[in-house]
């Protein structure tokens, strides 16, 4: 994890803002809180963050807003979205406003920072130079260039493909959960994109059976672990 990310929380509840802070700066976070939408907003526009909380329903702007203000700023910059509303209205327009995840009251800390780190985590993948090449086993895996190359044969692979390969690449020997996986790679977990994730799963074992050094294995109702000797 790393310690130094700098959270914006814009939360109007005073009780759970503190509960949420108190929650994430034990796990490390830097937490920068405000109890309204412009305050949200001016806080943005003077400071660095790495990710934004934003609870929905706020005095004087409320998070659509306040969202549509990052956006003009940053189109990577990752939001979630915090809301009692469970319609899937109001989650459709929190993502088209801008939000990458959608987080529903009451909810538990120990969720919120599992998405928080597995935000974070994609981001510095994103911006991370050093990890456009990958070697495991005998395959060399080329992410910008979209290729992988085995023993067998070279492919070229899909986006999708890659963003899915470059992830497992970058957590070796690790069980994965399906919802860690489907956050960091489609941005949400969603039935039928896991039902998609599975193919591009099986997808990847073809392109990868002639490396006997390398196996993604299921572990059967938790997930995924990319093997490398």
């Amino acid at each position: 994890m790393n310690t130094k990310a700098r959270i914006l929380l814009a939360e109007d509840d005073k009780y759970l803002r503190e509960l949420m802070k108190e929650a994430m700066e034990e796990n490390g976070y830097v937490v920068t809180e405000c109890a309204d939408g412009q305050a949200a907003i001016s806080t943005f526009h003077k400071n660095n963050f790495d990710i934004s909380l934003l609870d929905v329903m706020m005095p004087v702007k409320d998070g659509f807003m306040v969202a549509k203000k990052i956006r003009q700023q940053s189109d990577l910059h990752p939001i979630i979205f915090i809301s009692t509303k469970n319609m899937l209205e109001d989650k459709l327009k929190g993502y088209l406003t801008g939000a990458d995840d959608y987080i529903t009251k009451p909810f538990s800390m120990k969720e919120l920072v599992m998405k928080i780190e597995v935000f974070l985590r994609r981001s510095r993948l994103m911006f991370n130079e050093e990890d456009l090449e990958f070697r495991f086993g005998n395959t060399i895996f080329s992410y910008t260039n979209l290729t992988v190359t085995t023993p067998g044969a070279t492919y070229t692979l899909q986006q999708k493909e890659a963003d899915l390969l470059r992830f497992l690449c970058s957590f070796p020997n690790r069980i994965l959960k399906r919802e860690e996986i489907l956050i960091a790679v489609w941005n949400k977990d969603d039935f039928f994109l896991g039902r998609s994730m599975d193919v591009y799963m099986t997808k990847l074992r073809k392109y990868l059976k002639s490396d006997g050094k390398v196996n993604i294995e299921t572990i059967h109702g938790i997930g995924f672990r990319f093997s490398v000797v």
